[in-house]
């Protein structure tokens, strides 16, 4: 039986048994089983080829943002309307077959965006080369979900298609340390009671995939999916922002009632409704900020910010601008609202906040 067959079977039980207390352990094991075959499948063959063409896309600028979104969803038109570039956009379906880039330009970032082409249910599978589009989203640092207004709850769909190639949307990894021995067999420490699997469960899954004989430190509550992913160390940890496209179709009493969550944009590409918040809304679900930079002799540099993530320390910071800067780091001097008084002395990790100023002294 070969390796899709294989699969084939795992999911057919899975799908015919019910998840409660008494089946737990068998379907920890199940989904085990499943992730390592998935795994192994997708390793790519010996001499295979690479990316197809129109998809091999560098990435540019502070941060990537990918769209992902049904055929002719109105992707290509709200690209036009972020960046000003001239994607072509027609009433039907499939009109984008390449993935087209742009650049938004906000608050001194420089953030490109990629329109993709739509993808169908099956996508993960590979269906309408859905495998090449969605691995694009892998490299992204937002992903937005495009909908169409009077099919709003496709996202949750959409996810679920990104779920299937291992990208886990506004979720973080597990925190959790393994470390593998030699012998001594498995010690578990849990900061915490672990009430979402049995500790049986847990060593099975360490066992599934080679480990009989480790140290784990487990310092939260996890699932048997989140060690899974864990341990598959493929996972793709990734934020994602929902926005409604064609809002302008809607009634404003039917666009009240939408359920949708917190976190989700409505356009209207075409009109030009709603794009000042949604730049907004991808510039603050990246988390960039601007700091600044000063020399000996000079003035701050405060026409072209330098854009960290937030929680970034000088440390980062100055890898950005040259790694011999931080390998010869000595200190630090730092002005604005990370700083405790003006001109603060701080170290490497010092952690930076929107509108900082730092001078560095090398060594």
């Amino acid at each position: 039986m070969g390796l899709p067959e294989k699969i084939t079977e795992i999911e057919a039980q899975l799908a015919k048994t019910q998840v409660n207390k008494a089946t737990e352990h068998h379907v920890g094991m199940l989904k085990a089983k499943l992730a390592r075959l998935k795994a192994e499948l997708a390793s790519p063959a010996k001499g295979g080829g690479g990316p197809s063409a129109g998809f091999d896309v560098k990435k540019s600028g502070n941060a990537s943002v990918v769209f992902i979104g049904l055929p002719s969803v109105g992707k290509s038109t709200m690209l036009n309307a972020l960046t000003g570039s001239k994607s072509k956009i027609a009433a039907y379906a499939f009109t984008t077959l390449t993935c087209i880039p742009g650049m938004l330009h906000y608050k001194g970032a420089d953030i490109q965006l990629l329109d993709l082409p739509g993808i169908i249910a099956g996508a993960k599978t590979g269906r309408g080369r859905g495998k090449e589009v969605l691995a694009v989203a892998r490299n992204a640092d937002l992903i937005l979900l495009i909908v169409d207004s009077f099919d709003p709850h496709y996202a949750a769909k959409l996810a679920s298609e990104l779920y299937g190639i291992g990208i886990r949307l506004d979720a973080e990894p597990p925190r959790m340390t393994l470390h593998r021995t030699d012998k001594g067999g498995l010690n578990i420490f849990f900061d915490k009671p672990n009430t979402k699997m049995t500790q049986k469960t847990f060593e099975a899954i360490l066992n599934e995939y080679g480990y009989f004989s480790a140290n784990v430190i487990v310092h939260e509550d996890i699932s048997a999916d989140q060690l899974i992913d864990f341990l598959v160390d493929t996972r793709r940890y990734i934020p994602s922002l929902i926005v409604l496209n064609k809002i302008d179709l809607l009634k404003k009493n039917v666009l009240a009632k939408l359920d949708l969550g917190d976190e989700f944009v409505g356009i209207s590409a075409q009109k030009n409704r709603g794009i000042d918040e949604l730049k907004e809304a991808i510039y603050r679900k990246l988390r960039l900020i601007r700091v600044y930079t000063k020399s000996r002799h000079e003035g701050v540099d405060d026409d072209v910010p330098l854009m960290v993530r937030e929680g970034s320390t000088i440390e980062q910071a100055c890898v950005g601008l040259h790694r011999d800067l931080a390998e010869n780091f000595k200190y630090a001097f730092v002005w604005g609202p990370s700083a405790k008084f003006p001109g603060q002395r701080a170290g490497r990790d010092h952690k930076l906040k929107d509108g900082d100023t730092f001078y560095v002294r090398l060594k």
